[in-house]
Order: C-alpha cells, then structure tokens, then sequence
C-alpha cells in the first residue's frame, strides 16, 4: 500500500543526455508561464549571464517531471501533513489513491459520526479504517432514533484507547449500555452528554470504571426525572481525577451532590440552570478543603449562605453569578474579604438591584488582581467604580450594560482612572456623545470600545472618537429604527438596527482638523454638523432622483 519510511530517495531519471531530452525540451516550452532553463533552450534564443563557476553543471542535473516523487515521502511524513488540513481537505485527500486512504484513517484521531440506528452495520468497517480513534462524537438528530446499547458496545470494542467521547440526543442508550461501555473504554478521560436517555445506574457505572476520568458534562439526562427516588451519583473512582464539572438543565442534578463534595481535586464547577436549593450541598462542600478556581451559577437557587460557604475556596479565580436573584452584596462581600486571587468576575443582577456600590468596593478593596468585570443588570456609581479604578492597577476588561446609573459621569471617571483598561463595553446605558469625547483623553491602552443601544450615542460622536484616537477600534451599534432612506432602499422594507462599523482610519475627519474654538463650541460639535450637513445632502440627491423616477413612471 505504500512505502516504508527507510525507503531510499528517487532512482535517476532520465538525463537531458538521454533521447527524452528532446520531449522533456517541448514539453517546457508549452508552458507559457514555465521557467525556461539552460537545459531546455537554446543560446539563440536566451542571452545567459556570466558562467558562475561554483553553480553546478545543469546538464547533469535529473529532471523528470513524471516522476511521483510523494510515493517516496514516508507514510509518518504524510500523516502529518493530513494533520494540517482540515476535516474536509483529509477527506478529499483520501480519495486520491489506496495508499492516502489508509494513511489518513490510520492517523486520524478525532471522529464523529451521525448516530442513528443504521449505523451499526456499518461499524466494524469503519473503525477497522479509523483504527486510531481516541476522540469521538456521536451526534442523532432528535426526530430520528439513534444508537442503542449493542452500537455503543461494539464501538467500545473497537475503540480501547477512547479518551473523549460526546453523546447528543442518543435517546436509546440505556444503564446497561453505558455500563459495558465503561468496562471497555477505563482510559476515559472526557465524557459530555446531553439528550440522552440513561440515568444515575449508567452514570455511577462510568465513575466506577474509569478512574482516569477528568472532565463532566451532562444536559438534559433524561434517565433523571424530578421526584423519582433517584440513586445517588458518585462519588466512585473519578473521584480522584476530577477536575471540571458542568451540568445544565437536570430536574433533579442534586443527586450529583455526592460526586462534586467527593471530588477532591475539582478545579471547576459549572451549574447551569438546574432545580433544588443548592445552599446545603454547598455548606457541605465548604466545610472541606478545596482548590476550586472557577465557578459558573447561571439561574440557579442559591443564596449569600452558598456564597458564604465557598469563600473557603482560597484559590478561587473566576466567578460568574447570573440571574441568581437570592445573592446580594453580603455574598459578594464574603466572597471578595478571603478570596482575594479573584481575577474574573461576571454579575448579571437581573434589574433587582440586590448587588451594588457595597459589593463592588468590598471587591475593588480586596482583590486588587481584578482583571475581568462584567455588569448586566447592575447599578454601579462613581463611587465603586473610582474605587475600582484606583485599587484593581489590572483591570483590563469591563463591560457594563443593562445599567441605569452608568451616564457620561460614569464613564468620564472610568476615562480618567482606569489607566490599564484595554476593552471597553457600553450597552443600553444612559451615555451620550459627552462620555465619547471623555473617552478620548482618557484610558491611554484603550484599544477597543463597543457600544450598543445606547440612543444618546451617535454615529458622528463615534466617529470623533475614533478620529481622536488613531488605533483605537469603534464598533458602534445606536438600535435606532433606520430612517427612511435605508427603509426604502431595502428590499424587504423591514426594520433594521443603524450599526457601524468605523475602521481603523478615517480619511475624512482627523484628530488635527477639529480643535475647540475661542467660541466654546467643541471639535465633536463642528464634526456633528458637517456629517449632518452632508448626510442631509446625500437624502436630497436620493429624494429627488426617487421624485423624477416617479414622475417618469406616471408619464409612460
């Protein structure tokens, strides 16, 4: 099928010397854009340079352009270059000859499949040409019926040396299946679930079997039903290897409670809409000790008990609270006074007003390495704000949005304080083209500002502010109803958000051409009225062509 990689280089081709020298000499020059060599033109038609006496000796070189010189490239040589390609170029490629086909399935590493239930006659075959498959994704369609146990056995069989393996919407996987697969597969390191229909008896299975286990991520397990007497999960032995948890959407995910408390080494915890109060699991996990770093609650019941509980967990880096509506300034306060490695923390506060001023400066006084804040939902002031400023000297990245107290004031005291600030976000704030222009002296390592359906900010102050500042990015998005010109130019006549996009120079409007004048009237404003000037007359010049097409249309 092909070659060994201690295969010797290319045999000799012909030589100009040989009789082919004279097809050799006609086939180069059929080609108009070839580069004529000395061995293929004459001096007539040529003029050469200088003889260089240490360039070698042309005639003696073998050329033969018929020559397949990739069947002497060794098979590991191949493989990496297939490694490089994408999903799509690989397989084109493996049609080329018998000898890429094998070449690409033996080295393929990552597979996935369409899992419905006619797949199974096809398995033996498939895994006997992708033999080396260590991560795999068995995706079904949820109106078609999937995979049952014998499949997933049998790909277990196939598949010793699994590492990964993904499941979606695989409705017809059972305890039983998922508990032969675990006695085939111990090396798992990786298992995300979602849709599927196994339960606690299949998961427990897993975590029993496959010591090496590191990451979890279940959605939607429909084997765990609320109000079944459910069996525990966990912890087992993944128990030691553990280190990232993620569950979504469980009526019942409490039952994992065993398996989050007894994993000892567990890094990140990601609980995503999920029932029950989880106040009391988390009590239970803070009496230990941990090395949680990241923590994801997205709707989910719990309150400044929890949050007081995992301020425990010394090394905690990255907290996201969103939509938790129980959590107020007293968990954040907790959180922030021994937790101080904090670098990341995202607040979605839902508009109720229960996070504020005292939460924020706890955190601005505490964990002054603040790289990462995003508010949703959240009223901050100058006063948290300035002392965010002032105490976190990294803070990088902030995005406020959905926030009532956040005007031009707010974001001239961010202007004036945040000096490391790098990414900026603005959305449904009461903020004008006034927080624009503080903008613009403000903030030195500013390198990009996004602002979205903030109505006070227009296209020209945005423009302004990218004229005031050279390499600053501006992506500027008012979610104002188009005017009428936009309307009629579409051909759909729907609605459309006015969004701009400014890029990284603009020609017409420079920093230089805008000073503030004697009188008190501000740069921004001279631009405001001269793109207003020439807006007006860009829907004149439509209007009336629009006018005389009209007329013309009456006329025939």
């Amino acid at each position: 099928m092909g070659q060994s990689a201690s295969t010797a280089g290319p045999p000799p081709g012909p030589t100009r010397r040989d009789g082919n020298s004279n097809s050799f000499s006609h086939r180069m020059r059929a080609r108009s854009t070839a580069v004529i060599s000395p061995a293929s033109a004459s001096e007539e038609d040529i003029d050469f340079p200088a003889p260089d006496p240490t360039a070698a000796d042309l005639d003696d070189l073998d050329l033969d352009l018929d020559l397949d010189y990739i069947s002497y490239l060794p098979d590991e040589c191949l493989a990496c270059i297939f490694q490089s390609l994408t999903s799509g170029d690989r397989k084109r490629c493996s049609l080329v000859c018998r000898r890429w086909l094998l070449v690409e399935g033996q080295n393929r590493s990552r597979l996935s499949l369409d899992a419905r239930s006619d797949l199974l006659p096809s398995i033996p075959s498939l895994f006997s040409r992708f033999d080396s498959v260590s991560k795999l994704a068995l995706k079904c369609d949820r109106r078609s019926p999937s995979i049952g146990d014998d499949a997933l056995v049998l790909i277990s069989l196939h598949c010793r040396n699994l590492t990964r393996l993904k499941l979606r919407a695989c409705r017809d996987l059972t305890d039983s299946g998922m508990a032969a697969f675990a006695k085939n597969c111990k090396g798992l390191k990786k298992l995300s679930c979602g849709s599927c229909s196994f339960g606690a008896a299949g998961m427990n299975a897993l975590l029993d079997q496959c010591a090496s286990l590191e990451e979890l991520s279940v959605k939607r397990l429909r084997g765990i039903v609320e109000g079944a007497a459910i069996e525990p999960i966990g912890p087992g032995k993944a128990a030691t290897s553990l280190k990232t948890i993620c569950l979504k959407e469980l009526y019942n995910g409490l039952c994992f409670g065993p398996l989050i408390i007894g994993s000892k080494n567990l890094k990140t915890l990601k609980l995503y809409r999920c029932t029950g109060d989880w106040d009391k699991l988390l009590e239970v996990f803070g009496e230990r000790e941990s090395c949680l770093v990241e923590i994801h609650f997205e709707r989910l019941q719990v309150s400044d008990r929890g949050l007081g509980a995992l301020s425990s967990c010394f090394e905690l880096e990255i907290l996201h609270l969103v939509k938790t509506p129980e959590c107020t300034n007293s968990g954040l306060v907790a959180i922030a006074e021994r937790c101080k490695l904090l670098r990341k923390l995202h607040i979605d506060g839902w508009k109720t007003n229960r996070i504020g001023d005292e939460g924020l400066i706890a955190v601005a006084k505490r964990c002054v390495n603040l790289q990462e804040l995003v508010l949703i939902g959240v009223n901050p002031t100058s006063l948290s704000l300035g002392q965010l400023a002032a105490n976190c000297p990294n803070l990088e990245r902030l995005a406020l949005c959905g926030s009532e107290t956040i005007g031009d004031a707010e974001i001239s005291c961010i202007a004036a304080k945040c000096v490391a600030l790098k990414k900026l976000c603005i959305k449904s704030c009461p903020v004008s083209d006034q927080g624009m222009e503080a903008l613009a002296g403000g903030c030195p390592n500013l390198v990009k500002v996004k602002v979205k359906k903030c109505r006070g900010v227009t296209i020209e102050g945005a423009e302004w502010l990218r004229a005031s500042r050279g390499s600053l990015a501006v992506n500027l998005d008012t979610g104002v109803v188009a005017d009428h010109l936009e309307a009629s130019a579409s051909d759909g006549g729907g609605i459309q958000e006015n969004v701009a996009e400014l890029p990284a120079v603009v020609s017409h409007i420079a920093a230089a051409d805008i000073p503030a004048t004697s009188t008190g009237r501000s740069g921004l404003s001279k631009a405001r009225l001269g793109l207003s000037a020439g807006r007006n007359l860009l829907m004149c010049t439509f209007r009336r062509l629009s006018s005389i097409n009209n007329s013309s249309s009456h006329s025939s």
